[in-house]
């Protein structure tokens, strides 16, 4: 009877395992799973990054986050993440998030879009009233030097309460570029 117990335990050990799938699997998967960058695709997007848009100089921080749990889809993942830091024409520091970690990073990873060479990125921003959108990266060239970004701007609601409620539109804060070219620093 002891060794049934031993046995089952084991058995029970062993199914419980999560499973290991390639980051670019777009079925269904097993809860718990892990979703690895088995090709080490996201260790070239990791590093600086500078672009100039509309008089600013965008520093992008890019890092690899390895087998993290994600609530959302159950799942264990590697995704990338990204800090900006944002100066205007004179030099001044207009937005910094560099320090951020964990569940306060505004920029995280999502997948490679299915059958692309592209990346999915979600941005949420608590410090401009929820501003929020898609970012899209990818690289231009095969040195993978130069990093092409598109970020669309999910449409925001404005509660009376946001800083900037009452901006015009081309006043309000604008911290990251809707397309831009970064280059790898």
């Amino acid at each position: 009877m002891k060794n049934i117990i031993l046995i089952l335990l084991i058995l029970f050990t062993v199914s419980c395992k999560s499973q290991i799938y390639p980051l670019r699997t777009y079925t269904d998967i097993p809860d718990n799973s892990y979703l690895k960058d088995t090709n080490n695709e996201l260790n070239d997007y990791t590093g600086t990054w500078k672009t100039t848009w509309n008089n600013k100089t965008i520093y992008l921080n890019i890092s690899k986050v390895i087998n993290k749990y994600r609530s959302g889809l159950y799942s264990y993942l590697d995704y990338l993440i990204i800090n900006f830091k944002v100066l205007d024409a004179s030099g001044n520091l207009l937005f910094d998030n560099t320090n951020l970690t964990g569940d306060d990073v505004k920029i995280i990873g999502i997948n490679f879009k299915n059958g692309e060479e592209k990346y999915i990125l979600g941005y949420v921003d608590r410090d401009l009233c929820m501003r929020s959108g898609t970012i899209i990266i990818n690289f231009t060239d095969s040195t993978k030097t130069q990093l092409k970004w598109h970020y669309g701007e999910d449409e925001n609601w404005l509660e009376p309460d946001c800083f900037y409620y009452n901006y015009p539109p081309a006043q309000r804060p604008e911290p990251l570029p809707y397309d831009a070219v970064f280059t790898k620093q």
